[in-house]
């Protein structure tokens, strides 16, 4: 990989994709970060071997932009970086709710752009990163952020027009077995478990869950059937999810989470 990739504002997300890259076979002599804190960028260097440099110094010097820093903070970034990057350089934006033509408007006539929407288990290898062209990306520059991005997990390429929706199930998507998790503790703490024995009831139970739902390639309808006995204990807690609108306030809770999304994507922040 000969190509040279710069990761500007390396927080916990950017340091994932760092060094799940890193373990991809790309050689830390083709890789530089940007930091805001020179003690953060020291760290970076001593802890992977790559070379820390200013934002204008990346935008000169690599091929690949990552910009990873939070969304309020990215029209401060692109300032810094407008008189330095060439309009051959590919930029891959990782920030929720910010469309390809905000950057397009701030970069060189013709800067192809990617949009990424990444998750948090980027920081265990199972991230689920979804991967939009704007107007002057190519398929090779989507192949380029997918060799990028398949280091922390999987990739899936869809329209622009569906990040919103992506970001409000998959970038959210986390938190919502988290509230689950929590919920399912305190529920078991009530039925008599101590909060440790039923944290780890409730996790293995998520994790078998979801290795069934990767690899059976069974429609999560069978696989919930198979556990659901006539008037037993599955069924009646089923009746009780339903009875309290469940799967009607998950449903609420995702197109909220799109509509938010859309509004930081419209500047009203």
């Amino acid at each position: 990989m000969t190509q040279k990739v710069a990761v500007l504002g390396t927080g916990k997300i950017g340091e994932a994709l760092l060094s799940g890259m890193i373990r991809g076979g790309w050689a830390p002599s083709d890789l530089l970060v940007t930091a805001r804190r020179p003690e953060r960028a020291e760290q970076l260097r001593a802890r992977y071997g790559v070379e820390a440099v200013s934002n204008p110094e990346a935008a000169k010097a690599a091929d690949t932009l990552i910009l990873t820093v939070k969304p309020q903070d990215m029209g401060t970034l692109l300032t810094e970086l407008a008189p330095h990057v060439p309009a051959d350089r590919l930029v891959i934006s990782g920030a929720a709710g910010i469309p390809t033509s905000y950057f397009e408007e701030r970069l060189a006539v013709g800067t192809p752009v990617v949009r990424v929407m990444t998750n948090t288990p980027a920081l265990v290898d199972e991230a689920m990163s979804v991967i939009s062209a704007g107007t002057h990306a190519t398929g090779v520059h989507l192949t380029r952020a997918e060799e990028i991005f398949s280091g922390v997990g999987k990739t899936l390429r869809v329209p622009e027009s569906q990040q919103d929706a992506c970001t409000a199930l998959s970038g959210s998507g986390p938190a919502y077995f988290y509230f689950l998790v929590e919920a399912m503790t305190d529920a078991g703490i009530l039925l008599g478990l101590p909060r440790d024995k039923a944290h780890d009831l409730i996790v293995q139970a998520a994790i078998g869950a979801a290795v069934m739902l990767r690899d059976s390639g069974e429609h999560p309808v069978t696989l919930r059937e198979n556990v659901t006995s006539p008037a037993g204990t599955t069924i009646n807690a089923i009746r009780e999810l339903e009875n309290h609108g469940v799967r009607a306030a998950l449903i609420a809770a995702l197109e909220a989470a799109r509509d938010r999304s859309r509004e930081l994507a419209s500047g009203n922040g």
